[in-house]
């Protein structure tokens, strides 16, 4: 059954007699009810993005969609005479969503059914309930942050990029280089606190603890010496891509414990946890530490996974992570460790950073 604590990311709506009243092809001039345009809206402004699902003529059904003056809110449509499930999966994966976070709603109670029985963890409305789809939790993120309330646009701008990816001639490192792509990490401060706090909620692939820290944990964290929260902004010639990064760092004399490094699955195709764990690392070996990383094995996670391990962090105890309590096993949290050693900056991006070794040279 789907975890209704999950916050819903994509609700994907069915056209006929769902998102309008009537049907397409029987009356050309199908109607959009007040509440519905109201739920859309709504949700747009929460950052949750919306798409289609429908059996239909995929040029008269999107024309209606232009007339009625709501195309700008759907991502990746699908109008065809296919499976609808084959339709939720393809606007899933093309989002890199997990299927948990993604609604459907349609009017048919067999199209619901078969989208569940492909996958059971898509949570399916009836259309009756559309109109109250706001005021249930899973639609009701506890922040609403600037990035959230652009998240549509930024997901367009995404897909213009990728329609240049696929025409580009050339090696994926040049293409990644003609994005003029810049990545800003910067020592957080109280305004970027509910971004901060939204990632953590929000992102599950690319989470290395899948843990959510709260605001006032963060706030606390924010005033301790020994900790850094450090955020993590992306932007390209196409728009910007906000905030897609967040570390929270714990310094010891010899070891700089990450606790927390979760990613925008939106930007793994750009290669932004490799620089970030790059950058790290060369902090961290200029300082003469070496680094722990949390990391707690859940069904989501293994990119997270692999990205430590591709980075050079292994299982391997040693004397330090002992000295503080970090190796073996913690309730389920695994801790990495890697001896630190310089790194070079990427070559795909400029990159922007604090100089968190200055603060930090290990004595001696």
């Amino acid at each position: 059954m789907p975890d209704k604590s999950v916050i819903v990311k994509c609700l994907v709506w069915d056209l006929d007699n769902t998102l309008w009243q009537g049907t397409l092809l029987e009356d050309p001039d199908v109607k959009l009810s007040d509440e519905i345009r109201d739920v859309i809206v709504a949700l747009d402004s929460r950052g949750i993005l919306q798409s289609i699902a429908s059996k239909n003529d995929d040029d008269l059904a999107w024309k209606r969609v232009e007339e009625l003056g709501i195309a700008e809110y759907f991502v990746h449509p699908r109008i065809n005479w296919g499976p609808k499930s084959d339709s939720v999966c393809e606007i899933a994966e093309q989002l890199n969503f997990a299927l948990d976070t993604i609604a459907f709603v349609d009017d048919l109670p067999s199209e619901r059914a078969e989208v569940n029985f492909r996958a059971a963890e898509i949570r399916c409305y009836p259309a009756e309930q559309a109109a109250a789809l706001p005021s249930l939790p899973e639609f009701s993120p506890g922040v609403v942050t600037i990035d959230a309330r652009r998240r549509r646009q930024m997901y367009q701008a995404g897909s213009r990029r990728d329609t240049e990816r696929e025409s580009y001639k050339g090696p994926d490192e040049a293409f990644l280089r003609s994005l003029e792509l810049i990545m800003a990490i910067k020592r957080a401060d109280e305004e970027d606190l509910s971004r901060v706090e939204e990632l953590t909620l929000r992102t599950s692939q690319m989470n290395a603890t899948g843990v959510h820290y709260s605001d006032a944990a963060l706030r606390d964290l924010l005033a301790d010496s020994d900790h850094d929260v450090l955020t993590v902004t992306m932007a390209d010639r196409f728009g910007p891509h906000g905030a897609v990064g967040v570390m929270l760092l714990e310094y010891h004399p010899a070891v700089w414990h990450l606790k927390l490094l979760a990613t925008s699955c939106r930007v793994v195709s750009f290669g932004a946890g490799a620089v970030i764990l790059n950058w790290l690392i060369d902090q961290a070996a200029q300082a003469g530490a070496h680094l722990a990383a949390d990391f707690r094995p859940t069904s989501r996670n293994r990119m997270m996974d692999i990205a430590y391990r591709f980075a050079g962090f292994t299982g391997d105890s040693c004397d330090c992570l002992a000295q503080l309590g970090l190796d073996g096993d913690r309730d389920g949290v695994l801790c990495l460790h890697l001896p630190a050693v310089r790194r070079e900056p990427p070559t795909t991006m400029r990159l922007t950073s604090p100089d968190l070794a200055a603060g930090h040279v290990r004595a001696g």
